[in-house]
């Protein structure tokens, strides 16, 4: 603090910071697991707590419990399969094993845990699993999206607070204060804290917004447009601050892959509440 007060704290806290929480021999546990662990735990709560409060949704505690881990494990597969399709995907063509298995085999063997996860992946995972659930125990799709989809932002601030303790994802070169030194990065020049403006803007801020829009008259199943359109626009900002992954840097004029894939989202959500809004119409 002596070294120039709070900035100088700030800008080298990510240095400071052990993603591992303690580890025995050669098992680490990391706070990056932990952060998944809470998210999962902040979304089930949330939504049991929703079933609980507002009668309207005919669905089940342990309908939900069953639900949620399968949308966890839509999450998972799909987010590291969208890695591998949207960021990686000649690298993985080559190393096929690499895809599933936490090794590398090339110039030896060695343990490299599951590196690589696609948030827009992971999103597609997660609809396919929650629409195969929904239609083999013959629960309504759309309810089961309006319950679901406004606890999902918040478990994301967890997320992203784990990125920012691996000190991953970081953002652009900046000289504003606020920027700060993150070991991972080339150089030694000011970063955005990216992962802390996804945490707070993806999970919080989104969270309140979609907390809100719950209560509004709507189609069934507007939740999920309204998601879609809401962190697609906030992401596509954000990564004006993000640095693009370095094997691809941007992919079409000055816009990262991350922000072509948010555009897809937004435009996505508009189209699907229209659709939703016609149908309802429909069947009035």
């Amino acid at each position: 603090m002596n070294d120039g007060g709070f900035w100088f704290w700030w800008q080298n806290l990510p240095a400071s910071i052990s993603p591992v929480i303690f580890q025995i021999g050669s098992f680490k546990l990391q706070y990056y697991g932990l952060m998944y662990i809470l998210a999962f735990g902040c979304t089930y709560g949330l939504a049991l707590y929703r079933q609980k409060h507002e009668t309207r949704f005919d669905i089940s505690a342990s309908n939900i419990q069953d639900l949620t881990t399968a949308l966890i494990v839509g999450l998972l597969v799909g987010a590291r399969l969208g890695y591998v399709l949207f960021y990686n995907l000649e690298y993985h063509l080559q190393h096929p094993l690499e895809i599933i298995l936490p090794f590398r085999f090339d110039n030896g063997f060695h343990f490299t845990g599951i590196s690589g996860m696609s948030y827009h992946g992971g999103l597609i995972g997660t609809l396919i699993a929650g629409a195969w659930y929904c239609r083999k125990n013959k629960i309504v799709l759309r309810q089961a999206i309006d319950l679901f989809v406004p606890v999902i932002p918040l478990g994301y601030t967890f997320g992203r607070l784990g990125n920012f303790i691996n000190g991953e994802l970081y953002g652009r070169i900046t000289e504003m204060p606020i920027g700060m030194h993150f070991p991972l990065a080339t150089g030694n020049q000011l970063r955005h804290p990216s992962q802390l403006y996804e945490a707070f803007f993806e999970g919080i801020v989104l969270f309140v917004i979609m907390w809100t829009l719950k209560r509004i008259e709507r189609p069934a199943g507007a939740m999920l447009a309204f998601y879609l359109v809401g962190y697609g626009l906030i992401r596509f900002v954000i990564e004006y601050f993000r640095q693009p992954d370095d094997h691809l840097g941007f992919v079409f004029l000055s816009f990262s892959m991350g922000q072509l894939l948010c555009g897809a989202m937004v435009l996505g959500g508009v189209l699907l509440y229209f659709a939703l809004n016609k149908y309802e119409q429909q069947q009035a």
